[in-house]
């Protein structure tokens, strides 16, 4: 956990006391940029609600995004039992996963705390939600605007990461989140860079993918921009592109995305 916590109370999910969550940690190990990379290149989460009845957690599967600060974001139905729950209590946590081959348990998983609060179909917020959510999840595009579906959106208290065996940490929302407060013209910019970034510099992309990230190659797409890094996509497969600085200016953002490009190019 981070900072002083002799005056203050564990943060949820935390486990103070206890190995290997406070034990020393190897030292390529860094939990912050691996808890960020889990949270926005996660595409399936399970949701653990509140059961409205006798309050049991009651864990599910959902789709999962990301807003552009980083907050979980899922897209439900109003006669699912999670989102009966979460009416009736927000109070929540989702389960990221990099699963893969071997033991499930070797491999890195994130889970959040917080709270979920629908987004009304009349929210500002709610056109931004619902680009971001359908870039990574385009097949629920056939059931996006059914009335019964809506965005949830959650504010997030605490994480806890587990990098596989003697990797662990918990960790403050505000370590994984990403401040987007001086950021604005970058994300009322994000929807149009996107775009352009999947029209004009689709090779772009794909060497980002295999070259910079050591992906598969294939059609390899933006899906979503913010002031830490870029995400990827093609077909399942999902990819965090960390950018060298952290960039909160359109002007900025083409010069880092051609020099990243050119660093790709030659990396053989």
């Amino acid at each position: 956990m981070t900072g002083d916590t002799s005056s203050k109370p564990p943060l949820p999910g935390a486990m103070p006391g206890r190995t290997p969550e406070n034990a020393p940690q190897p030292a390529d190990f860094r939990p912050r940029d691996l808890a960020k990379t889990l949270l926005r290149a996660t595409r399936v989460a399970t949701l653990a609600t509140l059961d409205r009845h006798g309050g049991y957690p009651f864990a599910s599967l959902t789709n999962v995004a990301t807003d552009s600060d980083g907050a979980p974001v899922i897209l439900v139905s109003r006669l699912a039992t999670h989102t009966a729950n979460l009416e009736q209590d927000g109070r929540a946590s989702v389960l990221l996963a990099d699963t893969g081959k071997g033991d499930a348990l070797a491999h890195p998983r994130l889970t959040v705390l917080g709270t979920f609060r629908q987004v009304g179909h009349d929210s500002a917020d709610e056109p931004r939600l619902r680009r971001r959510f359908l870039a990574r999840h385009p097949k629920s595009e056939l059931y996006a605007g059914f009335a019964d579906f809506g965005f949830w959106r959650m504010q997030a208290v605490s994480v806890h990461l587990n990098g596989g065996f003697a990797r662990a940490a918990d960790l403050a929302a505000a370590d994984v989140m990403t401040d987007i407060g001086d950021a604005t013209e970058l994300i009322d910019a994000e929807e149009s860079a996107v775009e352009h970034m999947n029209a004009d510099h689709a090779e772009a992309c794909r060497l980002y993918a295999t070259r910079l990230l050591g992906a598969p190659d294939g059609d390899w797409r933006c899906v979503g921009i913010d002031p830490d890094g870029m995400d990827l996509q093609c077909g399942s497969m999902a990819l965090r592109l960390i950018f060298p600085q952290r960039t909160i200016a359109p002007v900025a953002l083409r010069g880092m995305l051609k020099a990243l490009a050119e660093q790709a190019r030659t990396n053989r």
